[in-house]
């Protein structure tokens, strides 16, 4: 078991209460323990926080008769809780929000000029439905007027043709 800092340690961290801080300097003079569980009892025993999992050892290879309960071991000692490292932005989402903010400036100041500056006359030709249905009505317009005009020209040129009399499109 190394003895690195409890703090960087995965795991539940939990504080040294009084009770815990004697069960550990009472478990470094334990001779039931390995010199390696005692060395980390005596570190762990000047800390203010401590890994659940190191001092759980401790007590599980401690002297039956000596070592207090679990439970009345841990009363009162509370969790330790890291806060998370911050996540680094990668350049790629640097740039986005960059632009998606200037986006956002430029909205709000055209917000703010609306009332003093001239409106911009859209650029995008029928975008809206009453430009398109308009549109559409003419051109249907226009075609039914060449068709119209184009039958009675072919009517009043070859009204006697003998193509006509054969085709028998004359009435």
């Amino acid at each position: 078991m190394n003895s690195d800092d409890p703090q960087n340690q995965p795991g539940l961290v939990i504080t040294v209460t009084e009770s815990i801080r004697s069960f550990l300097l009472s478990a470094s003079n334990d001779q039931n323990l390995s010199q390696e569980l005692r060395e980390l009892a005596l570190t762990l025993s000047s800390r203010t926080s401590a890994p659940y999992k190191h001092i759980r050892s401790i007590w599980v290879g401690s002297n039956v008769e000596t070592k207090p309960g679990l439970i009345s071991l841990f009363s009162g000692s509370n969790f330790v809780l890291s806060s998370p490292k911050p996540r680094e932005k990668s350049e790629e989402l640097k740039e986005r929000l960059r632009k998606l903010k200037e986006i956002a400036e430029r909205k709000e100041y055209q917000e703010l000029v609306k009332d003093i500056t001239p409106k911009k006359d859209s650029d995008e030709p029928f975008s809206t439905y009453k430009d398109q249905l308009g549109f559409g009505l003419h051109v249907a317009l226009i075609m039914f007027t060449g068709y119209l005009v184009g039958y009675l020209a072919f009517r009043a040129l070859f009204n006697h043709s003998p193509v006509m009399v054969l085709s028998s499109c004359h009435s």
